[in-house]
């Protein structure tokens, strides 16, 4: 009978590739580095392959064409006994034990206020784990088995089953004694005369405001290079600087993004209600997909 590597070798492998660095790893691994590195060791004789290059001046670890191809079916088996393990648990008690959500910075600080508390009301002895990063890091995440859940906006490019919960229509911003702020609403053909201010590259926000109004991907910010938003709140903050106008998704306006600014907001006029739809995300046949589709009521309470 074939000698099958141990779920703590393939730990190991997967959190060096991770971390790319052998200390740390062997601290998520919650083991001493000579533990981690005897653990490989061990991996690489009883596989009779080598799977790091060794011998080289590089201090960090470098990992061979098959070490990179073993490391991606280790993620693989480690997800699949997870899911063993959680089948089993969520048969027992669904909704309870750790959830680990990720969500994009333009939900999380609007929604996790409101949405916390009514979870925690709702299901007592869910722990809750959050990470807040861009999409394409979070559905990274997602896949590579470190997430269990992500809260985004759609669409979203990724290997992951979705559930549409509710739309987040586009306002746009204006300084306050705009000329656009005398009507109710700004017709989307209105911008294009507009220096229009978005955040930067890799912010789905930036792609989805961009698709939404018709506008060329990268048409938001030209002439302006070295000024980049990262945030909402800078975003608010350049527009009551009368450097431009912008799109704020309603979920933060409602949720307080423009403070005491003196910013305008505006309904948009278009062909269809320019706009980003929120979405529940998941792992493709998840044994927790019921799971998660049954949180769907108390986040879309929350957005409501």
């Amino acid at each position: 009978m074939m000698l099958l590597p141990s779920p703590q070798q393939l730990r190991y492998l997967v959190a060096l590739a991770d971390h790319g660095h052998f200390g740390r790893a062997a601290a998520a691994c919650a083991v001493t580095q000579s533990t981690l590195s005897a653990g490989l060791i061990a991996l690489e004789r009883q596989l009779a392959a080598a799977l790091l290059e060794r011998g080289t001046a590089v201090k960090r670890p470098v990992f061979t064409p098959l070490g990179l191809e073993l490391v991606a079916r280790a993620r693989t088996a480690l997800a699949a006994l997870e899911a063993v393990a959680e089948t089993a648990a969520m048969a027992r008690d669904p909704h309870s034990g750790p959830l680990r959500l990720g969500v994009i910075p333009t939900i999380g600080p609007f929604l996790l206020p409101r949405l916390m508390p009514a979870l925690r009301a709702a299901y007592p002895r869910l722990r809750l784990w959050l990470r807040e990063d861009l999409t394409e890091r979070l559905v990274a995440g997602l896949e590579a088995g470190r997430l269990d859940l992500l809260l985004l906006a759609l669409p979203a490019a990724g290997t992951m089953e979705t559930l549409p919960l509710a739309e987040d229509p586009f306002r746009v911003a204006l300084p306050r004694g705009h000329h656009l702020a005398n009507r109710d609403s700004v017709p989307v053909a209105a911008l294009a005369g507009e220096r229009l201010l978005l955040l930067e590259d890799g912010h789905c926000l930036r792609a989805h405001a961009e698709a939404a109004c018709g506008l060329p991907r990268g048409l938001a910010n030209s002439g302006d290079e070295g000024f980049a938003a990262t945030s909402l709140h800078t975003l608010v903050q350049m527009v009551a600087g009368n450097l431009g106008v912008t799109l704020l998704p309603q979920l933060a306006i409602d949720g307080g993004v423009l403070g005491d600014s003196p910013v305008e907001v505006r309904r948009l006029d278009g062909a269809a209600a320019p706009g980003r739809m929120l979405a529940l995300a998941w792992r493709p046949r998840s044994p927790r997909s019921a799971e998660f589709a049954g949180l769907a009521p108390v986040v879309a309470a929350a957005l409501a």
